[in-house]
């Protein structure tokens, strides 16, 4: 930490490590939901391939030890479509599977946009702090007038430099927050259609096999 940005925390006052720690959250927050969000597709997209197969070999328990050991986030998604249920050959009624089915892509879906809350609500609260700590300068500054009796830009200088400061410092932020937030929150939307996709693949798969006989489906498929 240079010295210059210990400076400006300084004379930015309380609102302004207010403001620098938002900074430290927003990042964080990124960098995790990057790396939450890269190579989700192609995991998932390999792993229902992988299900696939081994449900056209007619071997489910396969295709469940395939999700069990993977580390993709949709494996609970994948698996609960052939949960055994009420249906034929181990695997679920159609009802049933649909709305287990269902129920896990919603539940993947709000992973997706785990902690993104933080970055809105820092790119909406961060102005504000900014000019709170506008408005303690103001104050500090006419402060400074009163208990010296004497005006001009010496007097007023420092209370006048905090406000500018932490108004700087609230919008730096709030932009950092709100473009950070905007671009994963369109990542995740469109990792969900992928996956919305993808996993209507998946159950059509599941149906055939339900309703096929042993006998009729493809060796080494």
């Amino acid at each position: 930490m240079s010295l210059e940005f210990l400076t400006l925390l300084k004379t930015g006052g309380v609102a302004m490590w207010i403001i620098a720690a938002c900074s430290v959250i927003a990042v964080a927050v990124a960098v995790e939901r990057v790396i939450a969000l890269w190579g989700f597709f192609p995991r998932a997209k390999a792993l229902a391939d992988a299900m696939t197969r081994a449900l056209y070999r007619g071997d489910p328990e396969d295709a469940r030890a395939q999700a069990e050991r993977s580390g993709s986030p949709a494996a609970d998604l994948f698996l609960a479509a052939i949960t055994p249920s009420a249906g034929a050959k181990g695997l679920p009624a159609g009802d049933k599977l649909s709305a287990a089915v269902e129920r896990q892509r919603q539940d993947v879906n709000l992973k997706l946009r785990q902690n993104l809350w933080i970055l809105g609500t820092i790119g909406a609260t961060a102005p504000f702090v900014g000019l709170f700590g506008t408005v303690v300068g103001i104050m500090r500054a006419f402060q400074q007038m009163a208990a010296t009796g004497q005006g001009g830009f010496s007097v007023v200088a420092a209370g006048i430099s905090e406000a500018l400061v932490t108004t700087a410092g609230g919008i730096a932020v709030a932009i950092e927050a709100v473009v950070v937030f905007n671009w994963l929150n369109v990542r995740a939307q469109k990792l969900a259609l992928q996956l919305k996709l993808l996993t209507e693949e998946y159950v059509e798969v599941v149906r055939e096999v339900g309703t096929r006989p042993a006998a009729g489906r493809p060796e080494g498929a």
